[in-house]
């Protein structure tokens, strides 16, 4: 396996969501806190920031038109393209005090996006619809975060980070029902917290893990088949991108204080594992 690469060093206050674009054979990815959004193409070594929101930015997919939908502050939901902005939904009111945190599109074009508990009510899973429309999957969430999906499409991880669980449904890839929720994997309670999460093509699942410093592979009867260590104590999420889907993006948080959380922190890393991903689901909901 190749070392790990620092890609970009922006610093990030919660370095985020990266996310491989196949249209353009780059991977994008965001700082949650001001919405700051960025972007990498590995061809020409070029980094930049592309946008910044001034609000926060949870998580985004990648329309079949190349656009980007982004799932943001209120519940608001908006397109961006070149720095082209569009509001498809300016809030949820039942989401006015909070935000979006982590997305996930489907085999069919349906988002599911977590909001983040509050002081009053605990977040919810929603499921977004090709014609826009939001139903509630969830409603008992504490931080919603890493989604993905089995290869045979007949499952669903779910991470909620403030429970220190990933847990596993049942998926109707038809109605986009999820049912059957099982625990699939905890984790120690002093081991930080799991975040983000990406499934390669062998079925084994990558979890970034937060406070943890580490990046860890799981088997997809949940034992842990590797650990590799970060030079950043929160390890945030992970995506497979380039051309053969053999590159792992990894993004990391807390960059706002490198003293304490580590030198690779608030930063963009790629490694090459030896195993590959798969192309991302893009969303296809209707404007």
């Amino acid at each position: 396996m190749q070392e790990l690469e620092l890609i970009a060093d922006y610093g990030c206050v919660v370095g985020e969501g990266p996310m491989w674009h196949p249209l353009e054979g780059r991977v994008y990815w965001v700082d949650i806190v001001p919405g700051r959004l960025f972007r990498y193409d590995p061809v020409s070594g070029k980094h930049e920031q592309v946008y910044e929101a001034g609000e926060a930015i949870g998580g985004f997919t990648v329309q079949a038109d190349g656009a980007l939908l982004l799932f943001m502050a209120r519940g608001a939901i908006k397109t961006w393209r070149d720095g082209q902005v569009t509001t498809i939904i300016d809030e949820i009111p039942e989401e006015r005090h909070t935000r979006f945190n982590d997305v996930v599109a489907d085999p069919v074009g349906r988002v599911y996006g977590g909001t983040m508990a509050t002081a009053d009510r605990p977040g919810r899973l929603y499921r977004v619809d090709l014609d826009g429309s939001l139903t509630v999957m969830l409603d008992d969430v504490g931080i919603p975060n890493g989604m993905d999906f089995t290869p045979d499409l007949s499952q669903m991880y779910f991470t909620d980070s403030a429970r220190q669980a990933i847990y596993l449904f049942d998926y109707d890839q038809a109605t986009g029902t999820l049912s059957n929720q099982r625990v699939w994997v905890r984790t120690p309670p002093d081991r930080g917290v799991p975040d983000g999460l990406t499934v390669d093509s062998q079925g084994y699942v990558w979890s970034a893990r937060w406070d943890d410093g580490a990046l860890y592979r799981y088997a997809p009867t949940g034992e842990v088949d590797r650990r590799i260590e970060f030079p950043a104590r929160k390890v945030s999420s992970v995506i497979f991108g380039g051309p053969d889907y053999s590159d792992l993006y990894v993004t990391t948080a807390g960059g706002d204080n490198k003293p304490v959380e580590g030198a690779g922190a608030g930063a963009l890393f790629r490694l090459r594992p030896g195993v590959q991903g798969r192309p991302p689901f893009l969303s296809r909901i209707r404007l």
